[in-house]
């Protein structure tokens, strides 16, 4: 399919190095269209998203900072416009964030706010920011209709993903989500969640053969490509980096 992006999120350091964050941007470079660095996901806190980005620019990609309303007041929030345009970072992904591991949750911004904010901002010789929201499988607000994009909860199946995809309008592009399960252990935590369903006879392959993850991940990628319904995937491929990229680069 003409125009299929494949964006890889890569893991976020938690420590002031930068060498493992560069390894998964070179590796997944022959596959990726761009990079998508999360925020203090998980609750913990990491190196600066919008500093991965610029680092991903730096290495001659696209890079696509993660930033969350959980952490921010207006002004925090306003500083990292500000630094992003100051390191040429263009785009970003709105999300809410999990709940954090310590401290506590602030209330001064929304998702929707944000883009409102980023919408209004701008600063001389600086190209206007492209920003996204997340959404579930499910109706999507106006508001997040009329983001630049749109990224689409994590699925491990191609027909509910067909059949949300065929129950919304939208005119914006759409990235599917997939995520690698790693282990049997990941596979069994995320089946364990109310907003996500994966096949049993998935969780029973993982078990048998920790490559089954990787197996169904990228042919759910090639899935979803030659299906048409999407503009690409928000591709998570956890620890399994090098595998994902060495099968995909043979087969995108």
């Amino acid at each position: 399919m003409p125009g299929f992006e494949v964006v890889c999120e890569v893991e976020p350091p938690t420590r002031p190095d930068l060498k493992r964050v560069r390894h998964q941007i070179g590796v997944m470079s022959p596959i990726a269209d761009a990079f998508l660095i999360p925020d203090n996901h998980i609750g913990r806190a990491t190196v600066s998203s919008v500093a991965v980005a610029n680092e991903v620019q730096a290495m001659g990609s696209r890079g696509i900072a993660c930033l969350n309303s959980r952490d921010r007041n207006l002004l925090g929030f306003r500083r990292d416009l500000l630094t992003a345009a100051a390191y040429g970072v263009e785009q970003f992904l709105f999300v809410h964030g999990d709940d954090p591991a310590e401290g506590a949750r602030t209330s001064q911004l929304t998702v929707r706010t944000m883009i409102e904010q980023a919408r209004e901002t701008s600063y001389p010789g600086c190209n206007q920011f492209q920003v996204g929201a997340a959404t579930r499988l499910r109706a999507v607000p106006r508001w997040k209709a009329e983001a630049d994009f749109l990224y689409v909860q994590v699925s491990y199946d191609l027909d509910e993903l067909l059949r949300w995809r065929d129950s919304v309008s939208l005119d914006i592009p759409v990235y599917a989500g997939v995520m690698v399960l790693a282990s049997a252990k990941m596979a069994h935590n995320l089946a364990a969640l109310p907003q996500l369903t994966i096949p049993e006879t998935l969780i029973d392959a993982v078990e048998r053969d920790q490559d089954a993850g990787v197996d169904h991940a990228c042919e759910l990628i090639l899935s979803i490509r030659d299906s048409g319904a999407f503009d690409g995937v928000h591709l998570i491929p956890v620890s399994r980096y090098r595998q994902v990229a060495a099968r995909l680069e043979r087969e995108l």
